[in-house]
């Protein structure tokens, strides 16, 4: 059995059982329900597929990443249910990568081993996340180490995480992209504050899937604590996200793959009138097929874009990122309006399907880790040769 098929098998008997009470945000459930599923993974040699085995993950390459990503993305706690969930995964590839050994083994091991929870802080309400190499958030040397103040938000994963990785402004005067600075903050720290748990389409939002609104207030961060070299942030940021649209994109396939699946069961189910069926129509036939032909092109695209980041780098891929970002996202999302479309009413309720959970919490999409028009513009500004 190959590594996607066993995980497929793992998310059909573990984890597509929990989405009727994830729907119902019966919470106790679900952190019930996980926790068994994550005990299997972890028995079943499924646990952090993006890690090396060294610490005890599969040590897949990113291709062979992006296929069992796609796999977990059939589920909303797919990637939760093996440890390779936004955003612990990019903060465990940044610890394992720019970490000091005394940071691995305070941050990154219990990670890893799934002990604690991470969040990621970097966007600011006052300024554009599509700008981030602006933000208010400052950090100051003080003695041995640094009065971090500022405010975040749609810090992801805030809630219950017990450290978050934070982008702050180290050198106001230095060139745009060695101002900032990153630095691992405990959330107990004197200073942090978790303002709230940020509503998402007026849905709350809580435990590794929430946006929260963040706010520093002179908190102390000792240098041993620094990520990477100071004015290194924004080259560390985008080292993450490389990889990490990789990651995002075939978890996008996969809630695509899924949309189309439910898309054509209700087709064949769904009977307008006694004996003619949903899938009789032609508009619902051009939905499945068109569907099943961008969702099989997107995922070619995915995975040729991580063959050339493992060959040349994703700074040099860069074009191909941004490419698979503005395309993945806008083919997931207009397969699960389509699926959702064809359910009609049904698709609407927060039970029975994830399509509308997938409709509301998968917008953003286009939004995060770069908006849609960031990435036309770099496309074409590649292609036309401008600097």
């Amino acid at each position: 059995m190959t590594d996607p098929e066993r995980m497929r098998a793992f998310l059909e008997a573990h984890v597509l059982p929990l989405e009727p009470a994830f729907l119902a945000d019966r919470h106790d459930e679900v952190d019930a329900g996980v926790g068994r599923a994550r005990e299997v993974a972890r028995a079943s040699g499924l646990w952090c597929p993006h890690l090396p085995a060294s610490l005890g993950g599969m040590g897949l390459s990113l291709v062979a990443l992006g296929e069992v990503g796609a796999v977990l993305g059939r589920s909303p706690l797919g990637h939760l249910a093996c440890n390779c969930n936004a955003p612990d995964a990019g903060n465990m590839e940044l610890l394992h990568r720019a970490g000091t050994p005394d940071q691995q083994e305070r941050w990154l091991h219990p990670l890893a081993q799934g002990l604690v929870r991470s969040c990621f802080g970097m966007t600011e309400p006052e300024h554009p996340g599509s700008n981030p190499v602006w933000m208010s958030t400052r950090a100051e040397r003080d003695g041995d180490g640094w009065r971090v103040t500022g405010h975040k938000w749609f810090t992801t994963g805030a809630d219950g995480a017990s450290f978050c990785v934070v982008m702050a402004v180290t050198d106001p005067d230095g060139p745009p992209h060695a101002r900032a600075t990153m630095f691992v903050v405990p959330t107990d720290a004197p200073g942090f504050t978790k303002v709230r748990d940020l509503p998402v389409m007026g849905a709350p939002s809580r435990g590794p899937a929430s946006h929260a609104e963040v706010r520093l207030d002179d908190v102390w961060v000792p240098d041993a604590d620094r990520l990477g070299p100071v004015g290194a942030g924004f080259r560390l940021a985008q080292e993450r996200l490389g990889p990490g649209r990789i990651h995002h994109c075939m978890r996008w396939i996969g809630i695509a793959e899924r949309a189309l699946d439910l898309l054509v069961a209700r087709a064949r189910q769904r009977e307008l009138a006694p004996g003619a069926p949903l899938g009789n129509k032609q508009l619902v036939q051009s939905w499945i097929a068109t569907s099943y032909a961008r969702i099989r092109a997107a995922r070619l695209l995915v995975l040729d874009t991580a063959a050339r980041i493992e060959q040349v780098g994703a700074r040099a891929a860069r074009v191909d990122v941004a490419a698979i970002k503005l395309h993945t996202a806008q083919v997931m999302l207009d397969v699960v309006d389509h699926a959702l479309q064809a359910h009609g009413g049904a698709g609407m309720l927060d039970e029975g399907t994830p399509l509308a959970w997938w409709y509301r919490h998968e917008r953003a999409a286009r939004i995060y880790d770069g908006a849609d028009e960031v990435h036309v513009e770099t496309i074409a500004r590649a292609l036309l040769g401008a600097p």
